[in-house]
């Protein structure tokens, strides 16, 4: 394993954890008195002024890319971040974290079902098993089998948030704009932050902080600590690291390292808020997983030929280190 490549498993693992504490810092603030909205701006504005600069890097004074590209980077901002950000921050204030975040990791079928209608992309035999086995493993996660109660609310966000991660992906695989990663991510976080300050200053969705302090599971802290680590370390940080690992381990195998996101959530839901998930649970979530890896093994292959052409596969697949949150 060459050093590069040991750098992009790393960076990977830290991209998952990052993305992963999300959930549960988000459920404890919302616990303290924090709408989601609140909750979900006070994140991506933090990470859109810590990325901010290192945007500007990228762009080199090339500021037509972004004047060419407003309305897709808004669009982006709307749906993809600020729309499934929104969208799973409520799930999680009506279900458990890992619950929430395995409905919101079945947007790869989503994707495979939008492709399929949309530009007739059949799925291939792979591809269609992988599905079944999401589905099944769903039924498990919300434990229809054995009768349990299920929040409806929560789970009609949860699907929410996987439709917005769906858009997320096949928003992030435009190869046509030029756009550097970070260029977009940074962007997307700051229009989306700003735009749900102004539904909230305008009574469209409820919009309350508070400066109580946090509880979580034995333990309380001040209300900034919660803020600042969603912010700089669920999103900025998140969303670099996702992009040190593309751009080493390539889209592909980046994106099968995400999946560990659901592991970390699942731990830091745990050691945070008490929430252990069931066997059944565990079952389910397992299942889920081999559905999405079986939807990415059964992707057809992309031929890239030429140095130019890999580096932007690879910058269009840097959003598929996220999962979607």
């Amino acid at each position: 394993m060459t050093h590069d490549t040991r750098a992009g498993w790393g960076a990977a693992l830290l991209a998952a954890a990052s993305f992963g504490l999300s959930g549960p810092l988000a459920k404890g603030l919302m616990d303290a008195g924090w709408s989601s909205a609140a909750a979900v701006a006070a994140r991506v504005l933090l990470a859109a002024v810590v990325l901010a600069p290192i945007a500007a890097a990228q762009l080199r004074g090339q500021w037509k890319l972004l004047r060419r590209n407003a309305s897709f980077i808004a669009v982006y901002a709307l749906l993809a971040i600020a729309g499934c950000q929104l969208a799973y921050f409520n799930a999680v204030a009506h279900m458990e974290v890992g619950v929430a975040l395995l409905i919101e990791f079945t947007a790869p079928v989503a994707v495979v079902g939008w492709l399929w209608l949309s530009r007739g992309q059949r799925p291939t035999g792979l591809t269609v098993l992988g599905a079944g086995l999401g589905v099944l493993g769903l039924l498990f996660v919300l434990e229809v089998t054995s009768g349990a109660r299920v929040s409806l609310v929560g789970v009609l966000w949860a699907l929410a948030a996987m439709v917005g991660a769906a858009a997320y992906f096949v928003l992030s695989a435009r190869e046509d704009n030029a756009l550097p990663g970070t260029v977009l991510a940074a962007g997307g976080l700051l229009i989306g932050g700003i735009a749900l300050v102004l539904a909230g200053l305008a009574g469209i969705v409820p919009f309350t902080a508070s400066t109580a302090p946090v509880a979580f599971n034995g333990f309380t802290v001040a209300w900034w600590l919660p803020v600042l680590a969603l912010g700089v370390v669920t999103a900025a940080l998140a969303y670099v690291a996702g992009i040190a690992a593309t751009r080493r381990l390539g889209s592909r195998l980046a994106s099968f390292v995400a999946l560990n996101e659901v592991l970390m959530a699942l731990v830091f839901a745990w050691l945070l808020l008490g929430e252990a998930p069931r066997a059944s649970q565990l079952l389910g979530g397992a299942l889920v997983l081999a559905g999405v890896i079986a939807v990415r093994l059964g992707e057809p292959a992309v031929a890239v030929d030429s140095p130019v052409a890999v580096d932007e596969a690879q910058d269009a697949g840097v959003q598929l280190d996220r999962q979607l949150s």
